[in-house]
């Protein structure tokens, strides 16, 4: 049976005292089966890893440079995030991919970066609206997946938390259907299967992100593809994430 994984991406937003305030409200369930990070701007982790100390929860950067040092600047390494005790990173965001020049040879890159240097990577994927409609849905993604698991090898696929996000859902209000969701899911699982097989398929955690909220969490974790959620507005609220999660736990587990 697999992990349930709920993540916080706080995107970029926050300043020190929300961070401290978070820290003293945010305090989610703590299940062996159940995993949850927080997903942070650079400039808080250091003080989030601190005041969480002891919390049940995972520490995550929003996003990583694929080399150790260098001539890079404004940019942020794997042995950096380490130094902090960062946990993982979240990889391939749609905004990273829209607004940063992302692509799938990026994110392969900081994936295999990050296998190596012992960071959790949550790689995302998904599709446009234009995409959707004009049924090139399930193209995008499987060249996506493919990019991704056909350049790292089978036992590190066990190791990757992949992150289905139609971009067309995020921070809009409007959601896939869990129907729609778990389709993309499936989909991926099966990608995953044909190209790393059996046992890295049915470890893969896959986590739905998109206007995930309490009102719908239970309903999409309800479907068997779906793991987890990778948590955008929603998550800046402490109790909201915190109901998300509970609420999540007991739609999978029952």
């Amino acid at each position: 049976m697999r992990d349930i994984f709920i993540a916080a991406n706080w995107k970029m937003n926050g300043d020190l005292k929300f961070a401290r305030e978070y820290a003293t409200i945010f305090w989610p369930i703590k299940k062996k089966d159940l995993k949850v990070a927080i997903a942070a701007p650079y400039t808080l982790l250091a003080l989030l890893k601190e005041t969480l100390d002891g919390c049940p929860c995972l520490l995550f950067a929003q996003n990583m440079h694929f080399e150790d040092k260098g001539a890079f600047t404004g940019e942020v390494s794997a042995p950096m995030l380490k130094e902090l005790g960062v946990d993982g990173v979240i990889i391939g965001h749609s905004e990273r991919r829209q607004y940063f020049a992302e692509t799938d040879e990026t994110v392969l890159l900081k994936t295999k970066k990050a296998l190596a240097s012992g960071l959790m990577p949550i790689v995302c994927v998904g599709e446009t609206l234009e995409e959707r409609d004009a049924g090139k849905h399930f193209e995008k993604v499987r060249t996506q997946v493919a990019s991704l698991f056909g350049g790292i090898s089978a036992e590190d696929a066990e190791k990757v938390t992949v992150a289905y996000e139609p971009i067309w859902a995020i921070g809009t209000g409007r959601n896939a259907t869990p129907a729609q969701a778990e389709e993309m899911c499936a989909y991926i699982r099966s990608v995953v299967r044909e190209i790393s097989g059996d046992k890295a398929a049915d470890a893969l955690i896959i986590q739905y992100g998109g206007s995930v909220k309490t009102s719908n969490c239970a309903e999409l974790m309800a479907m068997e593809d779906i793991d987890g959620a990778l948590v955008g507005g929603a998550g800046l609220d402490p109790k909201g994430i915190c109901e998300i999660i509970k609420s999540s736990y007991e739609a999978k587990r029952g």
